[in-house]
């Protein structure tokens, strides 16, 4: 019996958690594959996805517009590709399918629908579903209650203080406060999006030392001293393989690139930073609350950003970065959330260990 796990290759904050939880069900014992959606899109779909990413990062407006089109125009799978897969989950006796996307769904239905015991989990990296589950293109068709078991997994959902459950980024405890290396981490999450640039740019000149993600060379500013860049292998593609993506420090303008086995490289870098400044993606407030690191909440992207956002601000483990700006800009409010997270970690269950002892 295996799980299957289905992310989307154009979206990090989906893929990077599928891997994760891939990731924590092996070294549990449990057999599980990966599949990435655009493994099956037809290729001349697929070879599109680079530039809109570059689009996407060089103007936020073309990337919310572009969001909201993509929930209407999501490409078909290819039916070939398609029965190679089914053929393959059926030869693995995949008995429990983990959705990551919603655009999956409609392969799921059909898989599950013909093979009996076959259990469906829709997990949500956000606290509402993404646009992906609420795509047309994501609808099965509508013949009475599904012939197997469906849940809804919630990773932010809210109880007694903290979020339900989460998959750990790491088995490693936080790195304790006084140990910080008092920088700010700046990054718009797998595709680079969002404000963080013009954010980082002020807090540079008002003296902070800052890890910047960037994601093309005219991210990188020039040099102080004080900041260190960072980039993902931009002709890297989750389709290319299954690992974690490529990653590395901007030095002499030259990158050399790495990845770890169990999680992402980038997640160094939120565990010793005193807060993230990024919109408030499901896979940013994932590796902030595995980490015990506060998020300085940025532009959400969509609807699905925006509770996130305020779910982090309730909960206590981020602050807008316009509030923020009114306390100074004070690291003792970002040392107080920081204390939040550390208590609420301990309270928040594993959704990958939960899977594994209900084997």
């Amino acid at each position: 019996m295996t799980i299957a796990v289905l992310t989307s290759g154009v979206a990090l904050g989906v893929h990077v958690p599928g891997l994760l939880l891939a990731r924590r069900l092996t070294e549990a014992g449990v057999p599980v594959r990966v599949d990435v959606l655009e493994d099956h899109l037809p290729r001349r779909q697929r070879d599109l996805i680079p530039a809109s990413k570059v689009a996407f990062h060089r103007d936020f407006r073309v990337a919310l517009a572009g969001q909201r089109l993509a929930g209407r125009n999501a490409a078909a799978l290819e039916e070939d590709s398609v029965d190679v897969l089914l053929a393959e989950w059926e030869a693995d006796q995949v008995d429990l399918v983990v959705v990551l996307s919603g655009f999956w769904l409609p392969t799921v239905h059909r898989y599950a629908s013909r093979h009996a015991g076959v259990r469906v989990h829709s997990c949500h990296v956000d606290a509402v579903a993404s646009p992906s589950f609420e795509s047309k293109a994501s609808q099965v068709p509508e013949s009475g209650p599904p012939p197997y078991a469906h849940e809804d997994v919630w990773l932010l959902e809210e109880a007694g203080g903290t979020v339900a459950r989460t998959i750990p980024v790491s088995r490693a405890e936080p790195v304790p406060w006084v140990e910080r290396n008092g920088r700010l981490l700046t990054h718009g999450g797998g595709w680079g999006m969002g404000t963080y640039r013009s954010r980082a740019a002020d807090l540079g000149g008002e003296g902070f030392s800052l890890d910047v993600v960037a994601y093309e060379g005219a991210d990188v500013a020039a040099h102080d001293g004080r900041h260190r860049y960072f980039m993902i292998d931009p002709s890297w593609h989750p389709w290319h393989d299954r690992g974690f993506p490529p990653f590395g420090r901007i030095e002499d303008g030259r990158v050399d690139y790495r990845r770890r086995e169990d999680h992402h490289d980038g997640f160094d870098l939120t565990r010793e930073a005193v807060a993230v400044v990024s919109k408030p993606g499901g896979g940013t407030l994932m590796d902030s609350l595995a980490s015990a690191t506060p998020v300085v909440l940025l532009e959400p992207f969509g609807g699905h950003e925006s509770l996130n956002a305020r779910l982090w601000e309730r909960l206590g483990f981020g602050i807008p970065y316009d509030d923020w700006a009114r306390t100074g800009k004070s690291f003792s409010v970002l040392e107080r959330l920081h204390r939040n997270l550390v208590a609420a970690r301990a309270r928040t269950l594993s959704y990958p260990d939960l899977l594994a002892t209900s084997r």
